[in-house]
């Protein structure tokens, strides 16, 4: 009779350490390949990965309800604030880099009488959001702050400077990442205001 101890494999132990061990480097290959598709895309087929394609384009907007920016002078950001209107709903923040440089086309923007400008502020600090208005001016008809980013996370908001146009009846016409510059006004939110106002937009 054998009395010596049977020997265990320890090859599925081994196994699920080699997986975890692997996870991670598949995790990033997974990042790597989406990022050189987007790469691929935007240099050899001409899309642009600004415009990012949102599910909620030709639905109702999200419900709006956050509270004013104290300080600011303005209204809270709520439903009312842009029924009936033709709107533009700017996600931005003081310590935005790219939200600052876009910020003269929003002035310039806000001088057109159609179109109602409002604010989500997003993970900002008041007191840095107001010295941010005090210093570039104010574009914005309503503020609302968004502190923990849950009315970001409600619409979708793939990185700030981020801007959706919604229509007079609260449907989402269309979509910008990333902040204004010329090509964007002209090949997406002006055809975008033309078709919901159904005039020329300058």
């Amino acid at each position: 009779m054998n009395d010596t101890p049977e020997k265990t494999t320890d090859k599925p132990r081994g196994l699920g350490r080699y997986t975890l061990a692997l996870l991670p480097l598949i995790v990033f290959g997974g990042i790597a390949a989406t990022a050189a598709k987007m790469l691929y895309d935007q240099d050899f087929h001409g899309k642009n990965i600004a415009e990012i394609p949102s599910a909620l384009i030709g639905t109702k907007a999200p419900t709006l309800n956050l509270p004013p920016l104290d300080g600011a002078n303005l209204p809270a950001l709520t439903d009312a604030a842009i029924k009936g209107k033709l709107t533009l709903v700017n996600v931005f923040a003081s310590w935005c880099l790219p939200c600052r440089d876009e910020h003269p086309v929003l002035k310039e923007l806000a001088k057109d009488g159609r179109l109602n400008i409002v604010a989500i502020n997003y993970k900002d600090q008041s007191d840095n959001a107001l010295r941010f208005l005090g210093e570039l001016g104010n574009p914005y008809q309503a503020i609302g702050i968004d502190p923990n980013g849950k009315a970001a996370i409600d619409w979708g908001v793939y990185g700030i400077p981020e801007s959706y146009l919604v229509g007079p009846d609260g449907t989402i016409l269309y979509k910008r990442v990333g902040p204004f510059d010329d090509i964007s006004l002209k090949e997406g939110l002006f055809p975008a205001m033309e078709k919901a106002l159904g005039k020329p937009v300058s």
